[in-house]
């Protein structure tokens, strides 16, 4: 073992890398109560326009293979990233692509979620390709770098804007579009009660914070004060995987529509670029980088990445990309990937408990996505605010993803709105050709094809 993923010549042991998988596991973990809550509500059928559940069968039934499909995801990925790339790193379906894909493609777009995972197949199609033939680089340089930054702020607004409106928190209002929901219904109290309790435990650096609050909440939710939590149960069998497994759906019509391939397009650039930051990210300060900033054996951690989204959307998940929550598990001494072996070994495990993941309500998980999204809102410190010619198309980006809905149009605009301001600045010679290249392709969709 020490000789396979070089745990001695990393400066570490095999006592450390378990410890470092647990706590890489614990601060992930929620994904597998998260996702399932998220994707469930892309099967017709199983919630009325309120968002009640008008069929609790269905619900359970779909609820048990999307966390099924979560978990195997997720643990298919990580064993690839620490058996062929040897990192610490962990992976899972990535929060905001799941948003995106329920939300956006699904509810508002009307493509049944058969197809979606279709979309999600082919963008990992892609991702392989891209980094099979060394393309990965051209297109990182391409895509303008306050659109990168503001992007994963956007999808924690995005995110932020879903917890609040599955918690009753926020609500629609005719007249001013949204306004604050009834603090005195129980569900909603607790959601803001779960709320602080997060906050509170990852202030107070507690391990698994976001998955005890989800925990915790949902343990309160089941006092006579509140009566929202429904007790299914602890442990059970392995849920049936077969309503989501292998039910790619390669619709003629639909693959050739634009907003099917910007769908894509879509999937593949938050995907690709959540990984490049996050990797990057992970890799600095702990030796993991070649003299120019490169992360070594880089081409098998994103083979590892893209793998592991085509292998989650045969098993019925949105995305998987790579979880900077690893870095709890770096930050207590992983460095090989003995690491990720056990966070993916503790995911297997998780397979058991599908009656606590099916006892768990949204006034729960509702809090977790808010939490997130404030975690996520940090990539704005990469942006240069004095630079007006920066500031805007980062500005645009972060705010069009959760005013219109999409990460798609927040991305479209940021990208169009950067050339455009750049050159008219006199700063033409900061846009690279490929940028105007997508910029043009955006304003033609948007203005044309957008359904």
């Amino acid at each position: 073992m020490d000789r396979f993923f070089s745990i001695t010549q990393a400066g570490s042991s095999v006592r450390r890398e378990v410890v470092a998988g647990l706590t890489t596991f614990l601060t992930m973990a929620y994904i597998v109560f998260v996702n399932p809550s998220i994707l469930v509500q892309a099967v017709p059928g199983i919630f009325d326009q309120t968002g009640k559940i008008v069929n609790q069968a269905l619900y359970n039934q779909y609820y048990g293979a999307f966390m099924v499909a979560t978990i195997a995801g997720a643990a298919v990925a990580t064993l690839i990233m620490g058996l062929y790339a040897n990192y610490p790193f962990a992976l899972a379906p990535g929060m905001g692509l799941n948003a995106y894909f329920t939300y956006t493609v699904c509810l508002k777009l009307g493509i049944p979620w058969q197809l979606a995972l279709t979309a999600v197949f082919i963008e990992g199609l892609i991702f392989v390709l891209l980094t099979v033939t060394g393309a990965r680089s051209f297109v990182a340089r391409a895509v303008p770098q306050p659109v990168k930054a503001a992007t994963g702020a956007g999808i924690g607004l995005f995110i932020a804007l879903i917890g609040l409106k599955n918690s009753g928190i926020v609500m629609p209002d005719p007249i001013t579009a949204v306004t604050l929901g009834h603090l005195n219904n129980p569900s909603t109290f607790l959601a803001i009660l779960g709320f602080f309790i997060t906050v509170v435990l990852f202030a107070l650096n507690i391990p698994g914070s976001i998955l005890l609050g989800i925990i915790l909440t949902t343990i309160i939710g089941a006092t006579p004060l509140f009566n929202v939590t429904q007790y299914q149960g602890i442990v059970g069998k392995i849920p049936d995987i077969s309503p989501t497994f292998f039910k790619l759906q390669f619709d003629s019509k639909t693959l050739l529509s634009g907003t099917f391939w910007v769908v894509v397009a879509t999937f593949f650039f938050v995907d690709f670029f959540d990984t490049l930051g996050t990797l990057t990210g992970l890799a600095e300060g702990t030796g993991f980088t070649k003299k120019n900033g490169e992360l070594q054996r880089a081409k098998r951690a994103y083979l590892a990445d893209a793998v592991g989204t085509v292998v989650g959307a045969l098993f019925g998940t949105s995305t998987v990309t790579t979880y900077i929550e690893s870095s709890t598990g770096i930050a207590v001494g992983g460095r090989t990937g003995l690491t990720a072996i056990v966070v993916a070994l503790l995911m297997i495990a998780m397979l058991f408990f599908s009656p606590l993941a099916l006892t768990i309500p949204a006034a729960a998980t509702a809090p977790a996505l808010i939490f997130v999204g404030v975690l996520m809102i940090k990539s704005l410190t990469g942006i240069k605010w004095d630079d007006v010619t920066e500031a805007v198309p980062a500005f645009v980006t972060m705010t069009m993803i959760p005013f219109t809905y999409s990460i798609a149009n927040g991305i479209a605009l940021g990208i169009i709105t950067y050339p455009i301001v750049k050159t008219l600045s006199g700063k033409r010679k900061e846009v690279h050709w490929f940028t105007w290249v997508l910029s043009l392709l955006f304003i033609v969709y948007l203005t044309f094809f957008r359904e």
